[in-house]
């Protein structure tokens, strides 16, 4: 098939003007070794790593297509987990930026993300309301946790024991015993959402931020479990405290227990600490050493609380005390006998409030060993702002260290343009005009303006015009950075400026129903001894309802105008006299252009279609069904009848006039396009979009092909559908508190069709072998066996090798839903395979895992097979023997490991005290000689 028409792809070539989205949460991480310097933002589907004293980009952690939803960082600070908008995790090792491993289990967003102590496990928490525990070294899910009714908010693990803590916006938490995988209590305490929590005090204390002003303190204490008379006196834990039998009956509305024998903890309400904040809490956390929390609202207050640890309580209480019984004394010689308590408000005081300067949507603190807290706060409007705090100081003052805003705007940018050289990028919001460098996507310059709403570069690039909500016309010059010259354009806003053909001036059309011609001219200021570029008004054309859009033809012949009453106007230009009128749209046209020769019209319009006209009679060639939300700009391709569109459903499009077809989707955006520009080479396309950030897309070399473009678009929507059916199930299980961590996906689909493909080339392969064997028997003398290429590539392996090399190769994380979707008629095949395999020794632990997951999920079919009897015990036999093999190898390593490491402390010693005794001799000999030389100076 020969190609009919040849298009170029489009491929995405740079995300910028985006400092940190929103959505998501910032974190510290240790870049290099330093800690408190690096934080990591999600910025749309990648995570930016921004250097806060240097305001610089030091690392991209690219992301796919889904927004990033929460992070979190390993406790070795190594590596960073991210949670995305579709459920999926991946872990980012922060030295090489790569991910290394992806956890796939749930169905909707990410929303929590927490580390064990050792970093060993992770646990996630999502909007499909199941929390999932994934072992990190293994690489794979260990089990799915079901009990919440809403989306999880919070999720954290005790170190102490192997419990689990859950929020979620259902009002509950949820207590976990992990060992056996069920909830043991579920506090119902709270009438609103449970935002957040946080565990404070040793956790002996859970702190939860609910819908209202109120911060509710549980005390925690754990209940010693019944003890073998035989087993040895383990060490009291930290949390069980003398009163705690006297607190045990408080509070039992608040939970659900069980059953009495089976609790493990006792939780009972301590109390409450008032926020200033009368909204509900967004994030609420502690420092790593849990001596400070922090909270806030959907306001622009970070609120700073300290915790006394138990050395300073004991203090308090003593002083106290002493306090009490002078008193005592004073009033009457007897001795107090009322016990002295600390207040809740005493042991968690309030350190400080933090204004930011615009709404706070998370933060991240980190207290340095000289006592100074470094917080970073990530704000709605774009910016990052780190704060440090002396806590050591008699009254405790937040100092703003540093800020990053310049990588941005701080509201959505609502219109672009390129310069004539196609090097210079025009973007401005609400607030500025940003001009940046498309090659290095540096901002090389920003100028305060008012609502911007339209702009172009004037002839020359060296100034820019921009039209404003109030009706300005603002002209700035791009060497100085400076606003030249502001007129009062219109009477409402205005929406739309096009550039005349011939360069001389331009046309503005606006919200108080006019459309005006416009100059350039160079005036001389009295002031100044050169002219300057200035606009002057030459004409106004004046019409029944609000201009939206205005558009010249490329000989200024004609002018088209888009109206309110949805229709499209074109006059000649010359005259102002009215030639067509374009109508047929259900809502008003907000973008049209016109084609480079004059013969086209292009019109995108809020009903969602775009219909392409002919200029010479106004009849309508085509309309077609554009986007799923109004199209907000359009504009052709420099010398073609190819253009594109940008639409509030987030995509970028680009279609073909002539033919009437559509090309290519730009897909990266994830909320609505406000606009988009073209370069006028037609090479790059950049768009700005209410997620904040700037896209630049580039024109490749690649050609595009529409079947080939249709078919990889069916492939899509196939691999998405799978996600979303039924989940396979393991026969004859309930479904009850917890489940498999995985899910079903196209990946784990063609994994198990590699398992069968490769078991089926095994069986052929056999059979095939059998037979030669007969053959040669048959003929007395050896014949060569023709080798399968297959096994011939993967360097003359025999076939069960071929299956393991396969079975390796599977993602440690999908291991188990591939097996579950594999037929069981490759099952009785796999398991005498196994049993060559675990004979050889040959990967035990992967292959046990396997086993025991078919033997789970197929108990019955493979206990009623009178053929895989005699298989079954032969595995019995020597699974056994070599995981007790594999156990001694680990624990004689474990133990050189440990001998290694106690030989290098000793080590370590002496050199510690051999460099301290020379670092003093140094010490002596300079001192000696400062006094001889004093003594000579003398």
């Amino acid at each position: 098939m020969g190609l009919t028409r040849q298009y170029l792809r489009y491929a995405p070539a740079a995300l910028f003007g985006l400092v940190g989205s929103p959505r998501g949460c910032v974190a510290f991480v240790g870049l290099r070794g330093e800690r408190g310097r690096c934080v990591a933002v999600p910025a749309c589907e990648h995570v930016f790593v921004w250097d806060t004293r240097k305001g610089e980009k030091v690392l991209i952690l690219k992301g796919l297509k889904q927004e990033v939803s929460c992070l979190c960082p390993s406790p070795d600070g190594l590596h960073l987990a991210v949670g995305y908008e579709d459920g999926s995790i991946r872990i980012f090792s922060l030295l090489s930026g790569e991910a290394n491993i992806t956890f796939n289990g749930h169905k909707a967003a990410v929303t929590a993300l927490q580390y064990d102590h050792l970093g060993g496990r992770l646990v996630s928490g999502s909007k499909d309301t199941d929390v999932i525990v994934w072992d990190v070294i293994n690489e794979s899910g260990l089990y799915r946790l079901r009990g919440h009714k809403d989306a999880v908010t919070q999720v954290l693990f005790l170190k102490e024991k192997n419990l689990l803590v859950t929020s979620g916006k259902d009002t509950l938490v949820k207590w976990w015993h992990l060992d056996t995988q069920h909830c043991f209590k579920t506090l119902v305490g709270h009438r609103a959402e449970v935002w957040a929590m946080a565990l404070v005090s040793e956790e002996k204390r859970l702190i939860t931020g609910s819908s209202d002003s109120e911060l509710r303190v549980w005390d925690i204490t754990y209940i010693q479990e019944e003890k073998d008379p035989g087993e040895p006196e383990p060490k009291k834990t930290k949390g069980s405290s003398p009163g705690a039998e006297e607190n045990t009956e408080e509070d039992e509305t608040l939970e659900l227990d069980e059953r009495p024998e089976e609790r493990i903890i006792k939780c009972s309400k301590a109390g409450s600490i008032m926020r200033e904040g009368r909204d509900r809490v967004v994030s609420l956390a502690t420092d790593r050493t849990g001596k400070i929390l922090a909270c806030h609202g959907t306001d622009a207050v970070l609120e700073v609380f300290s915790l006394l640890s138990e050395g300073e309580v004991q203090k308090k209480l003593d002083k106290k005390m002493k306090k009490a019984k002078k008193k005592a004394k004073q009033n009457s010689e007897e001795e107090p006998e009322q016990s002295v308590e600390l207040s809740l408000q005493e042991e968690i005081q309030r350190v400080t409030n933090i204004k930011a300067s615009s709404k706070i949507k998370s933060f991240d603190l980190i207290l340095s060993p000289k006592g100074e807290l470094k917080i970073v706060l990530l704000l709605q409007n774009n910016i990052i702002e780190s704060y440090n705090l002396n806590l050591s100081a008699q009254v405790p003052q937040a100092v703003r260290a540093s800020k990053i805003t310049i990588g941005g705007h701080r509201s959505d940018v609502r219109t672009l343009a390129f310069s004539s050289d196609n090097i210079a990028i025009l973007s401005a919001s609400a607030e500025s005009v940003k001009i940046w460098n498309r090659s290095t996507l540096q901002c090389i310059r920003t100028m305060d303006c008012e609502y911007a709403l339209c702009s172009l570069f004037v002839p020359g690039d060296r100034q820019v015009i921009v039209g404003t909500k109030t009706g300005k016309l603002q002209l700035y010059d791009l060497a100085s950075g400076s606003l030249m010259e502001a007129l009062d354009a219109h009477d409402g806003a205005v929406w739309s400026i096009a550039l005349s053909p011939d360069q001389r001036g331009f046309v503005t059309g606006g919200a108080d129903k006019c459309v005006k011609f416009w100059e350039f001219e160079l005036v001389k200021d009295k002031t100044s001894v050169e002219k300057r570029l200035s606009m002057k008004h030459v004409r106004i054309l004046q019409l029944d309802e609000d201009v939206l859009c205005v558009r010249y033809s490329p000989n200024q012949k004609l002018l088209a105008v888009s109206l309110l009453d949805c229709t499209v106007k074109v006059f000649y230009v010359d005259t102002l006299k009215f030639f067509l009128s374009l109508y047929g749209h259900k809502l008003p046209v907000l973008c049209m252009d016109v084609s480079y020769d004059g013969t086209l019209i292009a019109t995108g319009s809020a009903d969602r279609n775009v219909k392409i006209w002919g200029l010479d009679f106004g009849d309508c060639h085509r309309s077609l069904f554009a986007h799923d939300d109004s199209v907000m700009y359009l504009q052709f391709v420099a010398k073609s009848h190819l253009f594109f569109t940008a639409g509030k459903d987030s995509k970028i499009k680009q279609w073909d006039a002539d033919k009437f077809e559509h090309i290519q989707t730009l897909e990266g955006h994830h909320q609505e396009v406000w606009c988009l520009a073209i370069s006028p080479n037609g090479d790059y396309v950049v768009s700005a979009s209410h997620d904040k950030s700037l896209r630049l897309w580039g024109r490749t070399r690649e050609p595009l092909v529409l079947e080939d473009e249709r078919e990889m678009q069916r492939e899509a929507e196939y691999e998405e559908s799978v996600a979303k059916e039924e989940q396979p199930v393991v026969a004859g299980e309930t479904q009850g508190e917890t489940g498999l961590a995985g899910k079903k996906t196209i990946e784990t689909i063609k994994a198990a069709e590699r398992i069968m493909e490769a078991i089926e080339l095994y069986r052929e392969e056999t059979a095939k072998l059998k037979e030669h064997q007969a053959i040669c028997k048959a003929a007395g003398k050896e014949i060569p066996f023709p080798a399968n290429p297959i096994l011939r590539a993967y360097g003359n392996i025999t076939p069960s090798a071929y299956v393991l090399e396969v079975f390796k190769k599977v993602k440690s994380s999908e291991l188990e839903e591939s097996l579950l979707v594999l037929p069981f008629s490759y099952v009785p095949d796999l398991l005498k395979l196994f049993n060559e395999y675990i004979h050889l020794g040959s990967d035990v632990e992967l292959l046990c895992r396997a086993l025991l997951f078919l033997l789970k999920i197929h108990f019955g079919q493979i206990t009623s097979n009178h053929m895989l009897v005699t298989v079954i015990e032969d595995l019995k036999k020597t699974t056994i023997s070599r995981v007790s093999e594999a156990r001694d190898v680990l624990g004689f390593n474990m133990a050189g490991l440990q001998y290694l490491k106690r030989e290098i402390e000793a080590k370590d010693e002496v050199t510690f005290f051999a460099d301290a005794t020379d670092r003093f001799e140094e010490k002596k000999r300079k001192r000696k000689k400062k006094e001889k030389m004093v003594l000579a100076v003398l």
